[in-house]
């Protein structure tokens, strides 16, 4: 028998982000799809945000190439010699990939785009300091229903690299915090 949905999400409903990564569960997109997700995680000191969306059609959906589709966000602030790397959009999107691969995601279909923006100040708001930030918006087709919480872990791994953190060793396991 094949599992439902829900059976299908329990795994991402019980994972425990790293302790440096905020995460909570928010109203999925009703209209997009007959199942849904979602989620929005915050790095601590707002060093990155992001959003992540399961979606699920048993029929699957024209350009999904499947029948669920991740759909994600993830926005950090980057330093100014950082953000006029003309290599930042590939550097950004290799992330991506690695991530994936990091977390064995078997997937088709991938889709997305990396902004940099370089924000300078003016008029009454002449004193702020020049800023910038990245933003990874990418979507994919993972090629089954099992595993699904290998690609939300591979999201997170995409907002913990973009937000500066170091790299859990392998093996290690981050420690929750307490709510």
């Amino acid at each position: 028998m094949k599992p439902t949905f829900e059976q299908l999400i329990a795994p991402i409903l019980a994972l425990k982000a790293r302790n440096e990564i905020l995460l909570e569960m928010v109203p999925a997109p009703q209209k997009l799809a007959p199942h849904a997700i979602a989620m929005t995680a915050d790095v601590l000191e707002d060093a990155a945000t992001g959003r992540f969306v399961l979606l699920h059609d048993p029929n699957g959906q024209e350009g999904w190439a499947g029948e669920f589709r991740c759909v994600t966000f993830a926005r950090a602030a980057i330093d100014l010699e950082m953000a006029n790397d003309p290599l930042l959009p590939e550097i950004g999107w290799a992330w991506l990939q690695e991530s994936l691969k990091k977390h064995d995601c078997d997937f088709v279909a991938p889709s997305g785009t990396v902004t940099r923006v370089a924000s300078a100040s003016f008029g009454a708001l002449a004193g702020r300091d020049e800023d910038s930030e990245m933003e990874i918006r990418a979507s994919w087709t993972p090629t089954s229903g099992s595993n699904l919480v290998n690609h939300v872990n591979a999201w997170l791994e995409l907002l913990a690299t973009t937000a500066g953190l170091s790299p859990l060793a392998e093996g290690v396991t981050s420690i929750s915090r307490s709510k």
